[in-house]
């Protein structure tokens, strides 16, 4: 699955890099809000949190919704400023209409569910489908929801004013730690634009970020099948140090296409593609498989010691770790007359610890 940009048409360069402290601020909040998507960030989230006033911490709770499953696409600037203010200057700029239903996009099965025209400040049947929406997230986005419809300009002031104040409680001091990692990575980006190209510029983004063999959109390996444009802005890449590992795309029609991409950490480990992925759980999803892991973590093993371990067939065994081999999750190497079988210990881990865990005990 993935989602495309179209770039054609586009000027000479057609993707450029820029620091965001909104974007960033939005990635901390994220943070926040889903601290088991981030465990290396787990006593940062603990030390704001604790740190925070109890009015403040209460004001992110209620307004998390803009930033918690998914995250408001004008919280994303589509052309950066150097301060944070500058940005909320911008988002003040945004009509009601569009803010409100920005604000109210919600991630429902890993899908974002918008709300179509017209807008639920002006029609009915769309309020009642905005709150319907809402209700089924939980109380605090339909109480957030409710507020919203009803006075937008009171809650855009509110949620301004919440940012401000998460400046001077933790923003500025995250911010001021991480601007020279972001500066280094924009250097190394526009190097390679300037000096190799888009196509170059996109493969050092992530392994899930591609250009089309004909150079006329941008490919995305995402959990859906879109497509959207860009036009004579092009697309913005913001790194983002918080974000890691997420990769976040703007790219609802009317909106300025805009990457938030998560910067490498001292020793980056190559994304897998979602294909990859799924050949993986698939290959894990038999039984007899799971149990010939569970003596592979143990050690190599022959296709013989396995078939006498567990009372199978050579045949039997020789197809299942062929499906493992597929999916990365084995080597075999030839010592002599015989193959012995490895667990690629990494890739397993990096499915998850409760499936090590499994396999190791």
């Amino acid at each position: 699955m993935t989602l495309r940009i179209d770039i054609g048409g586009l000027p000479a360069e057609p993707v450029r890099f820029a620091p965001s402290p909104l974007a960033e601020l939005t990635a901390m909040l994220h943070v926040l809000a889903e601290p088991g998507h981030h465990p290396q960030l787990a006593d940062w989230a603990g030390g704001v949190w604790a740190g925070l006033r109890p009015e403040l911490a209460e004001r992110l709770r209620e307004a998390e919704c803009l930033w918690r499953s998914s995250q408001a696409d004008f919280l994303l600037p589509a052309r950066p400023r150097s301060t944070l203010a500058e940005e909320l200057d911008d988002v003040d700029r945004i009509d009601d209409e569009t803010y409100v239903t920005a604000a109210l996009v919600i991630t429902c099965g890993g899908k974002r569910v918008r709300l179509a025209a017209p807008s639920p400040l002006t029609d009915a049947a769309a309020r009642e489908r905005a709150l319907d929406l809402a209700q089924a997230r939980g109380p605090r986005q339909e109480a957030f929801t409710e507020r919203l419809l009803a006075d937008p300009a009171a809650v855009r002031a509110r949620v301004r004013d919440t940012l401000e104040q998460c400046a001077e409680a933790f923003f500025d001091a995250a911010w001021a730690d991480v601007t020279v990692r972001l500066a280094t990575d924009l250097r190394l980006k526009n190097d390679l634009l300037r000096r190799q190209g888009v196509g170059a510029a996109l493969a050092s983004v992530s392994g899930a970020v591609s250009l089309a063999p004909d150079g006329d959109c941008i490919i995305v390996d995402k959990l859906q099948d879109k497509a959207t444009a860009a036009h004579g802005g092009g697309v913005t890449f913001i790194p983002s140090v918080f974000g890691s590992p997420h990769l976040v795309v703007v790219h609802a029609p009317g909106w300025h296409p805009v990457v938030q991409y998560p910067v490498a950490g001292p020793s980056p480990s190559e994304p897998v593609s979602l294909d990859t992925v799924t050949l993986r759980l698939e290959a894990l999803a038999h039984p007899v498989r799971l149990r010939l892991l569970r003596t592979l973590a143990r050690g190599p093993h022959t296709t013989g010691e396995l078939a006498h371990s567990w009372e199978l067939s050579a045949p039997e065994v020789s197809r299942h770790l062929a499906v493992l081999r597929r999916a990365g999750l084995l080597t075999a190497r030839r010592h002599g007359r015989y193959v012995r079988h490895t667990l690629n210990l990494s890739e397993l881990t990096a499915l998850g610890t409760d499936l090590l865990t499994a396999v190791l005990r």
